[in-house]
């Protein structure tokens, strides 16, 4: 036989060998691994709805979500109970199917359980066999999770390790001043524009709770580099417009993989935002050492035994972090406690009473913050009623168990964080209702199960940021009700919306007087 010819003949066998190969395994990805994960649990007495093919349920999720729209426009009445309204196709499910079913987005099989021993198993596992969902690092990034350094979610040690509040709450007070020079600003520019108003302004908050809130942090996570902190930011606030459009398409293998305009735009994004952070740590190391987050995630990656490149990853990877924690979050929450505020004149009234006490006329400090106990309790019950992150996800790297449910190797387990922190069987019967006086003896006398309040999460994955946060907004709320009385604006229109975070979708405006 020609050589030629057997040759030509052997790489067709290859060829075909690896085209069937690559055929089984496409198949395999998209039917039979899906499959064989909704039977284990289906073994185990878990139903959900019927998937449709590559889709799974993401359709259904979007008709429910357009429906629920229409049902309940942004006009609504000021009610709290926003649950049914953002996720109105789990509530759907929860009564069909029970506290724990499972669906589809795409070929990712989810999880959904609030059982009450489940979620408290959940809570406690330190396993790095349970982390942030890996197609969450693959599309969106370290923005909802620890960082991309391992397959597991080891990074999240790591993160504990530099990060966890025993080892930067001095910091945190060193920075106390900060968050009082820029609330200051705020309270400045908030009263030029009384007075160019008239006496009473109407004033979208949103825009200037981000401002403050990318302000103090660009401030206290780059020192006197904050020029770029806050261009670092704001490329971080378009991306994260660009990954909250994305949120339902992430399980569908195709669009997962298409170099769609905006996938490269978000590559570019995260390109850039690389760049200005190595740029300041080039710097940085080359100068003097800053009092600030930085020079804290730069010491935390000095005792890893990581590699130059993985460390780089790691240091940029807890900055974005801090972005999420610390100034989305932040900005998100100090939004919703205005609101609130602004609805709730007598509460508003008891905050003012309690800061002019404990403040006179100081700015606030470290020892006046841990006295504010009534605005604790409002922001408390703020993060009770519309948590940031409504929805925890974790995926089982290794086959699990929690309670009586064994979690097969790849699904994603979802808790839905915003129906247990109103509950009533849990909260009594005034769960919907905004009633900070729940919270006069801790989070353990306000609810029977106290580790279903999650806000900043629970157990050893608690956010490391808490302090930072509650220390921003005690100080900048207790200046502006001391210095303002506002109320609700008639153009308010109260419409929660999940976007990456759970946010006002028409914002919040507030008119304003000054004391």
């Amino acid at each position: 036989m020609d050589l030629s010819l057997l040759l030509l003949k052997v790489m067709v066998t290859i060829a075909l060998l690896g085209f069937f190969s690559k055929l089984i395994q496409i198949c395999d990805a998209l039917i039979l691994k899906p499959e064989r994960l909704r039977s284990k649990l289906r073994k185990q007495g878990i139903r959900g709805p019927p998937p449709s093919f590559l889709l799974g349920n993401i359709n259904d999720m979007k008709q429910m979500k357009s429906t629920a729209s229409k049902t309940q426009p942004g006009e609504q009445a000021l009610t709290h109970n926003c649950a049914s309204a953002i996720f109105p196709f789990l509530d759907l499910w929860k009564k069909q199917y029970g506290s724990t079913f499972m669906f589809s987005l795409g070929n990712i099989q989810i999880l959904h359980t609030n059982h009450l021993d489940v979620v408290k198993a959940i809570s406690i596992c330190t396993s790095l066999d349970f982390g942030k969902p890996s197609y969450q690092y693959k599309e969106r990034g370290p923005l909802f999770g620890q960082g991309i350094l391992t397959s597991n979610g080891a990074p999240w040690a790591y993160q504990r390790k530099i990060l966890a509040p025993e080892l930067y709450m001095e910091k945190v007070k060193g920075m106390m001043s900060i968050m009082v020079e820029s609330s200051i600003t705020l309270v400045n520019s908030w009263t030029n524009l009384i007075e160019s108003e008239g006496g009473v302004a109407d004033v979208h908050v949103d825009k200037y709770m981000r401002s403050l809130s990318g302000d103090v942090i660009s401030r206290a996570c780059f020192g006197s580099d904050y020029s770029k902190g806050e261009e670092m930011f704001s490329k971080l606030d378009v991306l994260q417009e660009h990954l909250s459009k994305k949120v339902f398409s992430s399980g569908i293998p195709v669009l997962r993989h298409l170099p769609t305009k905006s996938k490269r735009e978000t590559r570019r994004l995260e390109k850039e935002v690389h760049s200005l952070i190595m740029q300041v740590v080039k710097e940085r190391k080359e100068g003097a050492s800053q009092n600030d987050l930085l020079q804290v995630v730069l010491e935390g990656a000095n005792n890893t035994d990581f590699g130059q490149d993985k460390t780089g990853r790691f240091i940029v990877d807890n900055c974005k972090n801090i972005y999420q924690a610390a100034y989305e979050t932040t900005a998100v929450c100090a939004t919703w406690t205005m609101m609130l505020l602004a609805s709730n004149p007598e509460w508003q009234q008891r905050v003012r009473t309690e800061v002019l006490e404990i403040c006179a006329d100081r700015m606030p400090d470290a020892d006046m913050v841990r006295k504010m106990k009534t605005l604790t309790m409002v922001i408390y019950e703020s993060l009770r009623l519309y948590p940031p992150v409504p929805v925890v996800t974790r995926e089982a790297f290794e086959d699990m168990k929690f309670g009586d449910i064994n979690v097969p190797k790849g699904v994603i387990v979802w808790t839905m964080i915003v129906a247990l922190q109103q509950d009533p069987d849990l909260w009594g019967p005034d769960a919907n209702i905004f009633n900070p006086e729940r919270f006069a003896k801790g989070v353990s006398g306000a609810c029977k199960l106290p580790y279903v309040y999650m806000p900043f999460g629970v157990g050893p994955r608690i956010c490391a940021g808490q302090h930072f946060a509650m220390a921003e907004l005690k100080i900048l709320i207790s200046l502006i009700v001391s210095n303002f009385s506002f109320s609700l604006s008639p153009k308010y229109r109260h419409s929660p919306a999940m976007k990456l975070l759970l946010e006002p979708e028409h914002g919040v405006n507030i008119l304003i007087k000054k004391l």
